[in-house]
């Protein structure tokens, strides 16, 4: 191995970029990355570079997505599927513990987390926000999360600057993208013209120099030409999204406006079908059940992801705290783009769009808050009355 420096940049050729693939593997890195499944780019595991989804991309829309095939044979040439990271770090389902009866009382084993280390390859600006949101809601507090601390302590991180935005993105806005400034142990950008296919590759840490080190043949001097046209991607990136959302002033305007008509409007679109808290990569909604087994010795606890759009999410003494569709949409959006900054210090809204790609009916969460912005100062309700 060659000692790679924090701070490197390299030119990695598209023929050579199996090595890099392999150099993971070879560390003893299981790979999670893009790869077509079921009529869109999802994460999943991927077992070579053959697996990528080279020549795709995705185009989407309020309630739309759609593959179409590239003119040129790129590697990340879309933008953010219905998947997120989240589910490798906060499984949808998960065995939290096991309790036996034993003689004089109980015996609790907490379940065990196993497997390799994974290298996330191929995440977005956004994405690596939305992974410091996690963080902070589930490590952040004065009691970690243990199954997804030992799951995050064993992530490397290797990010892929955005070549092209997408029709429902607006990380711009929310200062998250589309440029990855940290969270990375390695960025590359896609370089696929004045020259040969290749990849700048910039290494942001030492983990990610760890990596590079074994991979010296491979890699040729980047110029500066190469940044130059490396940064000139992600501007033109920046400056072609699908959406604004101004953020000034955004909890206020939201604390200020709860009886706002618009709620009512939103509230005759949704569907409370939850797909919105799914697809985000930084909701965390979750219940927690026992289940025991027949003969009273062994009670399992499981974890399972939930949604405040759910009616039973929030009941109490048999009712729910939300009976509304208009409550549940209002608490999304007020938690998520207002009072998550005083929980968790931030946002909750990384603006990766997918929220309005993937809910059926198409709501647009910065054209909500547009309408609430043109039209502001409605009465919040009196404690006690309506939501």
């Amino acid at each position: 191995m060659v000692r790679a420096e924090v701070g490197d940049r390299r030119i990695l050729s598209r023929s050579a970029f199996p090595e890099l693939f392999h150099a993971l593997t070879e560390a003893g890195y299981q790979v999670i990355g893009p790869t077509v499944r079921d009529g869109a780019i999802v994460y999943d595991r991927l077992r070579s570079v053959a697996d990528l989804p080279e020549g795709w991309t995705d185009r989407q829309g309020a309630g739309q997505y759609r593959l179409e095939r590239r003119n040129d044979a790129a590697l990340f040439g879309y933008t953010v599927g219905p998947a997120s990271w989240k589910k490798f770090l906060f499984p949808a389902r998960e065995r939290l513990w096991t309790a036996t009866k034993e003689e004089g009382g109980f015996s609790v084993r907490a379940e065990p987390v196993e497997g390799p280390p994974l290298a996330f390859f191929g995440m977005r600006a956004c994405e690596l926000a939305a992974l410091g949101v996690t963080d902070r809601v589930f490590q952040g507090g004065p009691v970690a999360d243990p199954g997804y601390s030992a799951r995050r302590a064993r992530v490397l991180r290797i990010a892929v600057q955005c070549g092209q935005s997408g029709g429902t993105c607006f990380c711009v806005s929310m200062g998250t993208g589309p440029g990855v400034r940290a969270g990375a142990d390695l960025v590359l950008t896609e370089i696929l013209t004045h020259g040969p296919h290749r990849f700048l590759l910039e290494v942001a840490s030492e983990a990610g120099a760890a990596v590079v080190g074994r991979i010296p043949s491979a890699l040729a001097a980047a110029g500066a030409e190469d940044t130059e046209r490396a940064e000139a991607i992600v501007a033109a990136t920046a400056a072609s999204m699908g959406r604004t959302m101004p953020t000034e002033g955004l909890p206020e305007l939201l604390r200020g406006n709860l009886a706002h008509p618009r709620w009512e409007d939103v509230a005759r679109r949704c569907l409370s079908c939850t797909n919105c808290t799914m697809v985000c990569p930084t909701c965390f909604c979750s219940s927690h059940e026992e289940v025991p087994d027949l003969d009273g010795r062994t009670v399992e606890r499981w974890r399972h992801w939930d949604s405040c759009f759910n009616l039973a999410f929030t009941e109490l003494h048999g009712q729910s705290v939300r009976k509304s569709g208009l409550s549940r949409y209002r608490q999304w959006l007020t938690h998520k783009l207002g009072t998550w900054h005083e929980q968790f210090g931030t946002s909750g809204c990384v603006g990766c769009g997918r929220c309005i790609t993937w809910c059926p009916v198409g709501i647009d969460l910065t054209a909500e808050v547009a309408a609430i912005r043109a039209t502001p100062g409605a009465v919040t309700p009196k404690a006690g009355g309506k939501t």
